[in-house]
């Protein structure tokens, strides 16, 4: 079975993991809560920090949620997230999603949250995801559409950044456009029953831009995504610094306004 050969283009700089511990079923797997029953058992891939892990192990207590990574170190963080949680029903592991070590039909729900966009295979890893997931089971993925993103004002340096956004994902092998292909993905990976919708994150409070605006900021300059930048050829120190003061100059807009756009799939292996 083929190896993922994408590189994570974001890494996991704190500017990074700021925006993942933000991330809760709630705000970032609404779409999946409504199939979750107490006693499942759930596979969480790409679960980086574990926050999300956290509340789905919260919603099937009488079940077990099974967290799993490429990167070691940030399971770490995903069991101390869920230790001081007290919960007992979750473990971690560290995975690759196009080969998980899991027997076939294993897990009542496989779920992924933005991961999809940056594998080598994605119609390979959700074939995978669906050998590992029981019959009448769901497998779920909800992945960003970076096309599909947009703001006010229309800061010039946002353009920039987006353009480069796109170029470095792709180099890296990743698809930053994801939403929009995760139905075809599905159908590719030999789903017939899909249920397809979208959702979207919004940036507009002086806090919630804040936030945004400062985290991007940060990962233009410091995270994995700027080196990869920088090392490809992609832009240079000084193209950096613009885009990081465009990030900061949106934020501190009164009439700024992000919205995030995603695609989601719930699948039903036949």
């Amino acid at each position: 079975m083929a190896r993922e050969t994408a590189v994570y283009t974001h890494g996991h700089h704190e500017s990074v993991l700021r925006s993942h511990r933000w991330r809760t079923a709630a705000n970032s797997a609404a779409y999946l809560l409504e199939e979750l029953e107490p006693h499942m058992r759930i596979l969480d891939i790409g679960c980086g920090p574990g926050t999300i892990t956290a509340n789905l192990a919260e919603l099937v207590p009488e079940g077990e949620v099974v967290g799993v990574d490429v990167e070691p170190g940030v399971l770490e963080q995903a069991r101390r997230e869920t230790g001081g949680r007290g919960l007992t029903n979750v473990r971690f592991e560290t995975a690759d999603v196009h080969a998980l070590g899991h027997p076939d039909d294993s897990f009542c729900v496989v779920h992924a949250h933005q991961v999809l966009q940056h594998v080598a295979d994605p119609v390979g890893a959700l074939r995978e995801m669906r050998r590992v997931c029981r019959p009448g089971g769901v497998v779920a993925a909800r992945d960003s559409d970076y096309a599909g993103m947009v703001w006010y004002p229309r800061v010039p340096g946002l353009d920039d950044w987006l353009d480069l956004y796109h170029r470095v994902a792709r180099a890296n092998g990743g698809e930053p456009d994801a939403g929009r292909r995760l139905r075809s993905w599905a159908r590719r990976a030999g789903f017939t029953e899909i249920r397809s919708s979208s959702a979207t994150w919004c940036y507009t409070t002086p806090e919630d831009r804040a936030w945004w605006s400062g985290l991007w900021a940060d990962r233009t300059l410091q995270s994995s995504y700027a080196r990869l930048a920088v090392e490809g050829g992609h832009a240079t120190l000084e193209d950096l610094r613009r885009i990081a003061d465009a990030w900061r100059e949106w934020g501190a807009h009164e009439d700024g306004w992000f919205s995030v756009l995603h695609g989601e799939i719930l699948c039903r292996p036949s």
